[in-house]
């Protein structure tokens, strides 16, 4: 059965899709993955800007992975909402297996191979122990479609990681699995969405006006680092 319009505007979910705060582990470029690692202190005081920022924003609900750099990141917008903060496995930053631990010169010179499949956003590439690029993007896109369906016509806070984020951003933008990344997914940064049973909608992205200064950028994609300048 198709929707109205009216049906579908019912059914519109606002979605706040934010990247943890900055870790110790970012600012050296290692690989995190699934590794459970917190927030230093800048990622600490991005955190209390984020709560800053969210002021007026009529947040329903917060989600965030079940890695402490998610929660360390969700929680000081959470004290200021009134409401806690419900973790989800399914958003989980990409399982990057033998990468993780490992900084991108030490990933280039022990496994050659797989650094130049990764680099090459191979859709069917996973390293060794780790999932494939298309199988986190399923996971990836398969979990917010069911948090944002489960909250039609209300406001989502979701505190992820910055796989989770390129990956919503292609799904909102069409844009394929292997195309280089343009856009910008810094920590802390604010990414606005609109979720209806037809899929994601792009509304605005890389928001970082609440922190004095440029965030640093998602390189785990494989790519290098972009630089991430204010409009």
């Amino acid at each position: 059965m198709t929707l109205t319009a009216r049906d579908a505007q019912g059914e519109v979910t606002r979605v706040l899709a934010v990247r943890h705060g900055e870790t110790d582990w970012n600012v050296e470029n290692r690989i995190q993955g699934q590794l459970d690692v917190p927030l230093n202190e800048h990622g600490r005081w991005q955190a209390q800007r984020l709560a800053a920022a969210m002021t007026g924003e009529p947040i329903d609900a917060i989600y965030t992975s079940d890695l402490m750099r998610t929660v360390q990141t969700a929680a000081p917008t959470a004290r200021a909402c009134g409401i806690g903060c419900a973790s989800d496995r399914g958003l989980r930053e990409r399982a990057f297996g033998v990468f993780e631990g490992q900084t991108f010169t030490e990933i280039e010179q022990r496994w050659p191979l797989q650094s130049a499949r990764w680099r090459r956003r191979e859709p069917d590439f996973g390293a060794e122990g780790g999932e494939t690029l298309s199988d986190f993007y399923a996971r990836s896109v398969a979990t917010v479609t069911r948090l944002a369906s489960i909250h039609p016509g209300q406001t989502l806070m979701i505190v992820t990681h910055g796989g989770v984020l390129d990956c919503l951003y292609r799904a909102a933008s069409r844009v394929a699995l292997d195309a280089p990344r343009s856009w910008q997914i810094g920590n802390a940064s604010i990414n606005r969405l609109l979720y209806t049973p037809q899929g994601f909608t792009l509304i605005g992205w890389s928001d970082d006006h609440h922190l004095e200064r440029a965030a640093l950028d998602e390189v785990a994609d494989g790519g290098a680092a972009l630089q991430v300048r204010r409009a």
